[in-house]
């Protein structure tokens, strides 16, 4: 391994410092002291400089071993970011153009006893623009990024992390840096480079079989005879196999059969929610003649997946779901970004954190977003294990990209490292060409004149069917593949692979986003067939911004707010929607008004997603003039990419906004959900589960101004039917006021739940029949909380003397979450627990709260 510390010079060598391979320059100038946070302030914009530099990275090493007697070296880079020019003992070696490919130079005519390996690293800014520049053929938009990102130019004519020349959530930090693992690899007859396995349930013979795919390089002129074993001990399964190896690089594909005894006893892997996500451990042991042996221990996971598009009975199009092990399964999640502009600092820890989160908060998805990066194996790994299903885009968002050869060559080997390097993950459900190109024509995003859109489509067609598509087939028949997101699915290839409307409610995903109409309004949804982006904003909370800004920053229109907002009117758009049901605050203490707006945005964006979530998830088993069977709900976005206000439910460093906490219960296994529709309540029951529940439902309505309900109901014997959405209750509203006597739309609100046997229960949801600026009879509150500690676990025993909407817990920087959060407290009591993620105790608990709740914003 070449691991560890190397020499890194600025481009005239007025910078030289020691840095940290794998890691980029901004990091390296950060952990000498010769930058500051990059994220503090306007630093991203400050720190400019250091990415239109050309920086080197060096090494002098002495070979671990005696170069004399072995056939074959190479010097492998698993990563490199992003233009470089590789030398070893001052000869070229090549030349690195794609942060996604992996790079592996045969050394064995250069290596010596005592090495000096040298990357010289080119601007990727002045490496895009003058790429751009020689591209005669026709201009390929957009040329740059809206004003208000600050960001870069030309990323599309680079294969590098697109959101690093900055996007409308995040900064421009273009990094240049050795990124992933590089090392010395030394062999004499033949080398292993990739191994996967990817199962198969043969239907006809109801039996599992496993493709294992090894592709080796062969050092010796003529072929390599040898056997290769399989063991798989829990399924008595072992098998061995004899192989012949050509010279040069080829594959071997091994089918091994599960028989049909163990085969019914496979336990398959299962989605977060719908069962274990039982792996197998296999060994697989590789004996050739030269006597060399090479054995790979990996774990396998049984499971299917099949995209189904087909027609629904009284309604035109096709569905558009997954079925996984047969079983069609609402996919409920949210997009992933990249986790940090600089990637060495996205560790396992960071990754499990979030991801459990998501987990946390019953998501069994996500969607890995096509303008970041292929993320790295542990990333994979984790969501195998806790069963996070993986809907995996290309990297492509946003843009229309060339298509001459060398770019699509570029391109080639990166699909074909990917897919070879992550085909083995059951977690993976599906491969997505790029984000939202499709629609970027359709919709002429660019303003292309018509005479000319040919030419463009034939470019789309060429990059993502022609080449991408082709290589997903040919590496990995296991998984579905589209083209785009959204996309029309088979229609849109039916269409050519440009679909006339690819956000056409009735075949494939739609991505919806409206920041003018009201929110809570859950009739400007669209009835998709599947909902794979649609968000609201909000900013992170006063101790996450508080890190990276200083006291003159703490207003909601300061400079520095402005300058963090990187989605044109962003910061107006979110104060509209909450003006629509909240009194905008009007302290005369700036950092209060600040710390309150932070607060309404929180409530704003979790009510917004709540609303429309729960309409996707209602609309599961229905079919409304046509539309309806939605089987996915994926809001954006997941996780931060750096402190600021953005669709995040996760703020950067992890800590749950409030959004996060009202997923927990909007993505329950069993949930009832109300609309209203033409002045009568409709409450659905909504069940994840695979058997049906006979249920009550709990409705309880409460006036504003006291916590004893004006009038409860329970309806006995409810069904909840399994994985459906259908109509429990309904009734008039006005009907339902009146015999609750004293209420009104406005001094009265409706909470209800599922109860059912065996500690079965649903989360308590809300509906309001106002606005809650317009609401009648609410009184100032006094919160207070008794903390205390149980083993590793802490208790906050909340008490209210009123009714209380949208009651926040917020323990500033103490790492760690609490089991609920922002909700609407209706009894006198209530307990919370706090899940801490580093060691804290009750004294610092204490000190650290706030407790708000509405009426506390002034």
């Amino acid at each position: 391994s070449l691991r560890g510390s190397w020499r890194l010079r600025s481009g005239n060598g007025s910078v030289s410092l020691r840095a940290e391979v794998p890691g980029c320059v901004h990091t390296a100038l950060l952990r000498r002291g010769l930058i500051q946070d990059p994220y503090y302030r306007f630093n991203d914009v400050m720190y400019r400089w250091i990415s239109l530099d050309n920086w080197t990275y060096s090494k002098t090493f002495t070979t671990p071993f005696d170069v004399r007697k072995w056939q074959k070296v190479n010097l492998v880079f698993e990563g490199v970011d992003t233009v470089a020019q590789i030398l070893l003992n001052n000869v070229t070696l090549g030349r690195t153009d794609n942060m996604f490919n992996r790079y592996s130079f045969d050394i064995t005519s250069v290596i010596q006893e005592v090495n000096f390996v040298e990357v010289r690293f080119l601007s990727a800014v002045s490496y895009a623009a003058e790429q751009s520049r020689c591209h005669k053929a026709h201009s390929i938009p957009p040329a740059c990024p809206p004003p208000v990102q600050k960001g870069e130019c030309h990323v599309n004519f680079i294969r590098k992390e697109q959101c690093s020349f900055s996007w409308d959530w995040g900064p421009s930090f273009p990094t240049q840096g050795i990124w992933k693992d590089v090392r010395i690899e030394a062999y004499n007859h033949y080398h292993l480079i990739y191994f996967s396995l990817t199962p198969f349930f043969i239907k006809s013979a109801q039996q599992w079989c496993l493709e294992i795919d090894s592709i080796f390089d062969v050092v010796s002129s003529k072929p390599a005879a040898g056997l290769v074993t399989v063991n798989i001990p829990k399924l008595q399964t072992q098998q061995t196999f004899s192989v012949k190896l050509q010279p040069g690089e080829g594959s071997i594909v091994l089918l091994v059969n599960i028989n049909k005894v163990r085969s019914s006893a496979v336990e398959a892997w299962w989605p977060n929610g719908h069962g274990k996500q039982t792996g197998y451990n296999m060994t697989t042991t590789f004996l050739m003649e030269a006597g060399c042996q090479i054995e790979k221990f990996s774990k396998v996971y049984f499971r299917t997946v099949e995209l189904v598009q087909e027609p629904i009975p009284g309604s035109p199009g096709l569905s558009f779901y997954f079925r996984i092990n047969g079983r069609p399964i609402f996919i409920k999640g949210s997009n992933w970004i990249p986790a940090d502009s600089f990637q060495d600092r996205v560790t396992y820890d960071t990754l499990r954190l979030l991801l459990k989160s998501a987990a946390d908060a019953n998501m069994n998805a996500l969607r890995v977003w096509g303008g970041g990066v292929y993320e790295q194996d542990e990333f994979y790994d984790i969501c195998d294990e806790i069963g996070i299903m993986i809907w995996q885009d290309f990297m492509f968002a946003c843009a229309l990209y060339p298509t001459d050869q060398n770019y699509l060559e570029s391109v080639r080997a990166e699909v074909s490292h990917q897919v070879r390097r992550l085909k083995s993950h059951p977690s993976i459900i599906l491969w997505s060409g790029n984000n939202e190109n499709e629609a970027a024509i359709a919709s002429n995003w660019f303003s292309i004149p018509s005479a000319d859109i040919g030419v463009y489509i034939k470019d789309y067609v060429t990059l993502y069917v022609k080449n991408i598509q082709e290589i997903v087939l040919s590496e990995d028949k296991s998984r579905p593949f589209v083209a785009s997101s959204p996309t029309n699915g088979l229609e849109s290839v039916r269409e050519g692979w440009l679909s006339r409307d690819p956000y056409d409610t009735h075949y494939g995903d739609t991505h919806f986003y409206d920041y003018n109409n009201d929110c809570w309004n859950w009739t400007m949804y669209p009835k998709t067939r599947f909902a794979s982006e649609y968000g609201f904003q909000s900013w992170p909370s006063f101790s996450t911004i508080e890190k990276v800004s200083s006291p003159e920053d703490w207003s909601y229109m300061s400079n520095f707010s402005l300058h963090r907002q990187h989605h044109e009117g962003g910061n107006t758009q979110m104060l509209q929607e909450i003006g629509r049901h909240f009194k905008l605050p009007q302290s005369t203490d700036h950092v209060k008004k600040f710390r309150d707006m932070i607060y309404l945005t929180q409530v704003m964006q979790a009510q917004c997603i709540k609303t429309e979530t729960e309409f996707y998830r209602s609309s599961q088993s229905e079919i409304i003039k046509g539309e309806g069977h939605t089987m996915g709900a994926l809001y954006w976005q997941l996780n931060d990419i750096w402190q600021a206000p953005s669709w995040a439910s996760l703020e950067y460093g992890g800590k749950w906004k409030l959004l996060h906490y009202f997923a927990q219960n909007f993505f329950a296994p069993l949930l009832p959900v109300a609309c209203e529709d033409k002045g009568v309540l409709h409450i659905y029951g909504v069940s994840d589960l695979h058997v049906d529940h006979k249920v009550t439902l709990r409705v309880v309505v409460h006036a504003w101004s006291s916590l004893e309900p004006v009038c409860t109901l329970a309806k006995e014997g409810v069904t909840v039917k399994a994985q459906s959405a259908l109509p429990i209750y309904k009734e008039c509203i006005s009907d339902l006021l009146e015999r609750c006597r004293n209420c009104t739309r406005k001094s009265c609100v409706i909470t209800f739940c599922l109860v059912g046997e065996d500690g079965l229960r649903s989360p308590t949801n809300h509906y309001f029949l106002s606005s809650l600026k317009d609401a009648v009879g609410l009184q100032k509150t006094q919160l207070s909380a008794l903390v205390s500690q149980q083993d590793d676990i802490y208790i906050f025993v909340l008490q209210t003397t009123a009714i209380a909407p949208f009651v926040s817990l917020d323990v500033g920087s103490i790492k760690g979450r609490f089991s609920d959060n922002g909700f609407l407290m209706t009894e006198k009591k209530k307990v919370v627990v706090f899940y801490p993620w580093e060691p804290t105790s009750v004294e610092e608990l204490e000190s650290s709260l706030t407790l708000t709740s509405l009426l506390d914003i002034v």
